[in-house]
C-alpha cells in the first residue's frame, strides 16, 4: 500500500508539472532494489535542458515521499524515497553549480571537474570555492529544493482523491499503464 502510494505521488505530480516526459507506467512490482517504479518516457532525445524542465524534475522525484507523508503521517515516512532525494539534490546543486541556470549565481560554473579516475582523486583535488560561496551555493540549492518540494506538496494536496484513486489501481492491477494513468486523472474509475 505504501508503495502505491509512494508511486501514484510520482505519476501525479509528474502529469501536473510543465515540461516534463509523460507518465506512460506505473508499477509496484519489485525490480532490483526498487520497490517499485514510475516510467516517463522522453518525447525525443534531449541533449539540453531547461530550468523549468530541471526543477519539474526534482518536484516529481519529490512526489513518493510527499504522498507517503500525507497518507501515513510524518512518523510512516520511509527511506524509499532515499534514492529520490538524492537524485533532486544533485540535479539543484548542478543546477546551481554547473549549468549556469541559478538565478542568484548566474551563468557560472562553480564545479571543478579534473577528470581524475584513479581511486585517490579526492586527494588531489584542491578547494575551488570560497566558504562564503559555498554557503550561497548550498542556500541556492536549497531554495530550489524547498520551492519544488513546496510544489509538489501542492499538486498532491490538490489531488488527493486522484492519488487515492491511483494507488488502489495499483494495489488491485499492480501496474497501470497511459490510458488507466489518463483514466484516473480524468476522475473516471
Amino acid at each position: 500500500e505504501l508503495t502505491a502510494y509512494h508511486e501514484a505521488g510520482h505519476a501525479i505530480v509528474g502529469r501536473n508539472v510543465p515540461s516534463h516526459d509523460p507518465v506512460y507506467k506505473v508499477s509496484i512490482i519489485p525490480r532490483g532494489r526498487a520497490l517499485g517504479v514510475t516510467m516517463f518516457l522522453p518525447e525525443e532525445d534531449r541533449l539540453s535542458y531547461s530550468r523549468e524542465r530541471l526543477e519539474s524534475q526534482i518536484s516529481s522525484l519529490f512526489g513518493g515521499r510527499i504522498a507517503e507523508e500525507l497518507i501515513f503521517g510524518e512518523d510512516s515516512v520511509t527511506t524509499g524515497a532515499s534514492n529520490d532525494i538524492e537524485r533532486a539534490t544533485e540535479i539543484a546543486r548542478n543546477m546551481v553549480t554547473k549549468c549556469g541556470v541559478s538565478q542568484k549565481r548566474g551563468p557560472m560554473s562553480y564545479s571543478d571537474d579534473g577528470g581524475e579516475v584513479f581511486l585517490g582523486h579526492s586527494v588531489t583535488q584542491h578547494k575551488s570555492v570560497s566558504d562564503e560561496t559555498a554557503h550561497t551555493i548550498d542556500g541556492e540549492a536549497r531554495l530550489i529544493v524547498d520551492r519544488n518540494y513546496e510544489r509538489a506538496q501542492n499538486i498532491l494536496e490538490e489531488n488527493i482523491d486522484k492519488l487515492h484513486a491511483m494507488a488502489k489501481a495499483l494495489i488491485k492491477f499492480e501496474t497501470i499503464d497511459t490510458e488507466q494513468i489518463d483514466a484516473i486523472l480524468a476522475g473516471k474509475e
